[in-house]
């Protein structure tokens, strides 16, 4: 069962990450799904955490097979052509000055992401992402907790990227009031330049068509599908989406298989120093000993602790 409250909000523990960035990703073609995220997860994920100046890394994993009913047809707005990603990755820092730490040391990482990824785009969010609610009581999800998740992707009508924001906060803000929403995180990130490709890892696709320079992201939660449609369906969605595609053009959502934590706070989760899949085992087994100070210390230096 997902770990929710219905009266506590957890959001205010997400204002630590002061820059942000969220990043799209889609695999190679040739590379078979279960492959690429079991690597990307286990391999991939433990040497990101490791990268110093890093505060905060979250993979959500998309399902591209779960149903069409992700978010309403709404007048105006059309879903983006030939769009498939497989995940959404945030990476965030607690300050500028960490961040600039991050990528004097990124080019390690990023010379892995050949082996799995076909294109990843990084947006750049340097005022952070705004989580409105959160009643899940995991901070550090590794896994699928059972909650209906989504990313709404949303492009805009115009170029005008204060009012396009100020129409999505608005949109955000209405959403996050209604109690069957579990989780509203939103990106608003900078307008997209691919004369300046993010990430600059090497032989992966950074561009991107016109259509998603501006856009924003709308992190949902639901406790069901069938509440996800039954709000959607309700007189309160229709009200705060009224006359939308003034300021959105496209929009597209994607389903969350899992959301894997490796680094909260500046620090690595079991996730993170073990890996994900690691990390579910010694949970599920229940190996206390393995969550250790000791063990941590000798995983993450190879050296034993001194015990005098």
């Amino acid at each position: 069962m997902p770990l929710i409250s219905t009266q506590l909000d957890y959001a205010e523990r997400d204002r630590t990450i002061a820059v942000n960035t969220y990043t799209t990703v889609l695999r190679r073609e040739r590379v078979p799904h279960a492959l690429f995220a079991t690597y990307w997860r286990d391999v991939h994920g433990p040497l990101c955490s490791r990268i110093p100046g890093l505060a905060w890394y979250v993979q959500n994993h998309f399902n591209r097979e779960q149903d069409a009913h992700l978010w309403p047809e709404i007048d105006g707005i059309q879903r983006f052509c030939d769009y498939d990603l497989d995940g959404g990755v945030e990476i965030g820092f607690a300050s500028a000055e960490d961040q600039l730490i991050f990528n004097d040391a990124c080019s390690l990482l990023f010379a892995d992401e050949q082996n799995m990824f076909a294109a990843t785009v990084a947006y750049a969010l340097p005022k952070g992402s705004t989580t409105f609610v959160d009643r899940s009581r995991d901070p550090v999800p590794n896994g699928d907790d059972g909650l209906d998740r989504i990313h709404v992707h949303l492009g805009a009508s115009h170029e005008d990227a204060g009012a396009f924001g100020a129409r999505i906060e608005r949109l955000a803000r209405h959403l996050a009031g209604e109690a069957v929403v579990l989780k509203l995180r939103l990106h608003l990130p900078d307008r997209y330049d691919n004369a300046k490709p993010a990430p600059p890892a090497p032989d992966v696709a950074h561009d991107v068509p016109p259509e998603r320079g501006l856009v924003a992201i709308l992190e949902l939660a639901f406790a069901t599908p069938l509440e996800r449609r039954q709000f959607y369906a309700s007189s309160t969605f229709k009200t705060a989406t009224q006359d939308l595609g003034q300021d959105v053009a496209h929009a597209t959502g994607f389903a969350v298989s899992g959301v894997y934590t490796y680094v909260r706070d500046k620090e690595l989760t079991l996730a993170g120093l073990r890996g994900s899949r690691p990390a579910q085992l010694i949970e599920q087994i229940g190996a206390v000993n393995q969550t250790g100070e000791d063990v941590r210390t000798l995983i993450a230096t190879g050296e034993i602790p001194s015990r005098a």
